[in-house]
């Protein structure tokens, strides 16, 4: 990337999370991803560097290895003109949504990570002059923990994303409770996939972006900044769809595009033709036998209660499929926060002991060889050690990593003419696409957030308890007040 002279106006705003800010370039395929920090913090540039550093080794030498090369874009770290940045960090500020505005982007530094723009179809590149849909999907943790260290029952009943809903509906952050389920979206039987995107697509909140040539035209960019009419998404992915049909617009063709998208994205997440170089097949498989394949909360398990099937089948995916392999990394959560929560706290002890044991015990990195080489032992039988703590941390963090990714589905039209390998291209009922996939979100969980996590833990399922309890009591009240309303007749 030239950085000699850099011209802010071409680049745009692109979006930001908790910790970055992202901006997009253009008229090139590229975006540049900043850390953000509140006012009165700023790190040094050796420790942004080196931070910024240690994203790209996670993601080439640990992430990589598990999903596919294909799939992961770590990018590399670039160091920036400061007048650029400076310009830059103006030009932007009246973009940003004011929530978000808490924290500064880091235009002092001098450094940022370089990475492919991935609204933007990665597989073929001669077609970036072409219409672009991408769709961004953040699935959430796909299984019910089996661990013995859990002490509430109804962790291994309904799922951890069901449970929060209730309590980010209670504190304002959304307005309705989802019925989306991440173990239907991760169970491999397309009905229940349907059922999974329908449910996003009817309340995105911030799992479900489109994206129309790296524009945003669905979905939150903050959780006050929401766009999610489905007739006027239909409008936009009906040249895509249905590019020479006579379809009018109205309800029937609001339904019927969106069925033909719905399905595009189920045949491409059960595809396992795009898997790439992965490590991960030389790691053991993870069953989820012994959990549950679904969550009492669903509403697809609820429609078949009500409809007298008390049968729900399970997981399906295919190995090499994009699911799978994120399923796989999630899964390295053995014990649950619950049983990781007392092996924290022995490597804390330790440390207070021993602090400069800290760079020994690989907390902080390097991400390499050895580091993933650790990560391949699944024993859960613990021997006291704090080698078998850190262990079992290290792979808790790569599952949360993996419960919290985002994966992008990229498509673009086929010309009618092309010959194209079929690995990377789906058809549906009206037009055939040239499509990639890849990941977004794949930093490393910290490691001092884990005493946040389990706190965070204890609070969903208690309010989730609550909120249940909540609602029994008053279908009791109303049973009670029904009998007291009880008509008696005697005979005259």
């Amino acid at each position: 990337m030239e950085v000699e002279e850099m011209d802010e106006n071409t680049w745009k705003y692109h979006g930001e999370g908790n910790k970055s800010l992202v901006v997009s370039h253009v008229q090139r395929n590229v975006v540049l991803r900043f850390l953000k920090f509140p006012p009165d913090r700023h790190k040094t540039a050796e420790e942004i560097f080196h931070h910024l550093q240690n994203i790209v080794d996670f993601g080439k030498h640990i992430m990589n290895l598990f999903l596919g090369e294909n799939y992961v874009h770590y990018g590399e770290v670039v160091q920036l003109p400061l007048e650029f940045l400076k310009r830059l960090c103006l030009k932007i500020q009246s973009e940003r949504p004011e929530s978000r505005c808490d924290k500064e982007m880091d235009s002092f530094s001098g450094y940022a990570l370089c990475l492919p723009d991935l609204t933007r179809l990665q597989t073929y590149h001669f077609v970036e002059h072409r219409p672009i849909l991408c769709i961004e999907i953040k699935p959430k943790c796909g299984f019910l923990p089996s661990s013995c260290h859990i002490t509430k029952e109804v962790k291994h009943k309904v799922c951890r994303f069901c449970m929060h809903q209730h309590l980010k509906v209670a504190k304002g952050k959304w307005k309705w409770i989802s019925k989306y389920c991440p173990l239907d979206l991760f169970s491999g039987n397309k009905q229940r996939m349907y059922f999974a995107l329908m449910s996003l697509l009817q309340e995105a909140q911030n799992n479900l972006k489109i994206f129309k040539n790296g524009e945003l035209i669905f979905g939150c960019r903050d959780h006050q900044d929401c766009v999610s009419d489905l007739n006027e998404l239909a409008h936009h992915l009906k040249p895509f769809f249905f590019p020479a049909n006579g379809l009018s617009s109205g309800p029937y063709c609001t339904r019927t595009v969106i069925k033909e998208l719905i399905h595009a994205l189920i045949m491409i997440l059960l595809s396992s033709s795009t898997t790439g170089t992965c490590r991960a097949g030389d790691m053991k498989s993870i069953s989820i036998s012994q959990g549950r394949s679904y969550c009492d909360a669903s509403q697809f398990s609820k429609e078949l209660l009500r409809n007298g099937n008390h049968k729900t089948e399970g997981s399906g995916l295919p190995k090499g499929c994009i699911l799978y392999k994120i399923l796989q990394a999630q899964l390295l959560d053995m014990l649950d926060i619950e049983g990781l929560r007392s092996l924290y706290d022995r490597v804390e002890q330790y440390l207070e002991e021993f602090p400069k044991e800290r760079s020994n015990l690989e907390i902080d990195g390097p991400y390499n060889e050895a580091f993933y080489e650790k990560l391949k032992d699944l024993s859960t039988e613990d021997d006291g050690t704090v080698a078998y703590a850190v262990t079992k941390i290290h792979q808790y963090r790569v599952a949360m990593t993996a419960k919290d990714c985002s994966i992008m589905i990229a498509l673009t039209p086929c010309l009618q003419d092309e010959c194209l390998e079929q690995r990377c291209v789906v058809s549906t009922s009206k037009s055939r696409f040239m499509y990639s996939v890849s990941l977004l979100d794949l930093d490393l969980k910290p490691y001092e957030n884990i005493p946040h996590q389990y706190e965070r833990d204890s609070k969903i399922v208690n309010y989730y308890l609550k909120s249940i309890q909540s609602k029994e009591d008053h279908l009791t009240d109303l049973y009670k007040e029904n009998e007291d309303c009880t008509l008696v007749f005697h005979k005259v």
